[in-house]
């Protein structure tokens, strides 16, 4: 028995490539995968996540340990772990989201970024999706230390845990969103870098993380009041300060919240500055990743 030769391959035909047709549960599915690459990122780098936790670590219990004789008359009796606590709640979130953001940038180097690019697509949802895995993989990080609360004299009340968990994630989507509307227009992780720490730090330090935003001088007010990490400093430590018991005058020296012209914010307010910021920073890091080619 003979075999039959399979027919000459004609070099005129053309292969056909079936594309799906965008629909939302497509873009949801998109959305789904960045933001798992993400996570499955961090989860395998081990070292990233202990890293990460040293400088938290080091603001609050060698620096805030260290300063506790000098700043004990200021404080009105508060341990300066205690003041300083929320701050570096924010600060550990900061710092992750920042630097999760700058996973768009490896992914240019690696020549990853190319490939998500042309998928069947858009790329408002690949922005999406690296945005909620950067903010989750902060969220993470801002868990580990609000864990350890105890250590500094907050109690692990529910309303306390709950809102001080509300409010990571909220700063963690926001500092992402911001992290990514400039790591957009960055084609190498050096300069990435040092965009961030000259962002992050004075950023930080700005706030009123370490100290109370009343009684300032004139241009570090106005720096205070400009500073978007402010606002969620202020009712984190409302937030705390709520569940600890303290002086009449440590709470009006300490948490004197954030004035405008006399008026203080309410913290509600002061989320909503949150909010609207990341998801106006979020809307211009779409519109930046879909002008580039």
């Amino acid at each position: 028995m003979t075999a039959t030769a399979d027919p000459p391959l004609d070099p005129t035909e053309v292969v056909r490539v079936h594309v799906p047709h965008r629909s939302a549960r497509s873009e949801l599915r998109a959305i789904k995968i960045v933001w798992r690459r993400e996570l499955i990122r961090f989860v395998n780098d081990r070292m990233r996540i202990v890293t990460s936790l040293v400088q938290p670590f080091l603001f609050l219990f060698v620096l805030g340990g260290g300063l506790q004789r000098l700043a004990s008359a200021g404080t009105h009796g508060v341990n300066l772990k205690t003041f300083i606590y929320p701050g570096i709640l924010c600060m550990t979130v900061m710092f992750t989201a920042m630097f999760s953001a700058a996973s768009i940038v490896w992914d240019r180097e690696f020549g990853f970024l190319r490939e998500m690019m042309v998928a069947p697509v858009r790329r408002s949802s690949i922005v999406i999706g690296k945005c909620l895995g950067g903010a989750t993989v902060a969220g993470a990080q801002g868990v580990i230390v609000l864990a350890i609360a105890g250590l500094v004299g907050v109690p692990y009340a529910p309303g306390l845990i709950f809102g001080a968990l509300g409010l990571l994630l909220l700063l963690a989507f926001a500092i992402t969103a911001f992290g990514l509307s400039v790591a957009i227009r960055i084609k190498q992780m050096q300069s990435f870098m040092g965009v961030m720490q000259m962002i992050v730090m004075p950023m930080y330090f700005i706030s009123g993380a370490l100290f109370p935003s009343s009684g300032l001088p004139t241009w570090l007010t106005v720096l205070n009041r400009v500073d978007p990490l402010a606002y969620a400093v202020d009712p984190m430590r409302r937030l705390v300060f709520a569940h600890i018991d303290i002086s009449a005058a440590a709470r009006r020296a300490l948490d004197p919240g954030i004035h405008w012209w006399g008026w203080r914010m309410p913290a509600v307010l002061e989320i909503c500055v949150v909010l609207l910021l990341g998801l106006g920073l979020l809307a211009v890091a779409i519109w930046e990743f879909s002008a580039t080619e």
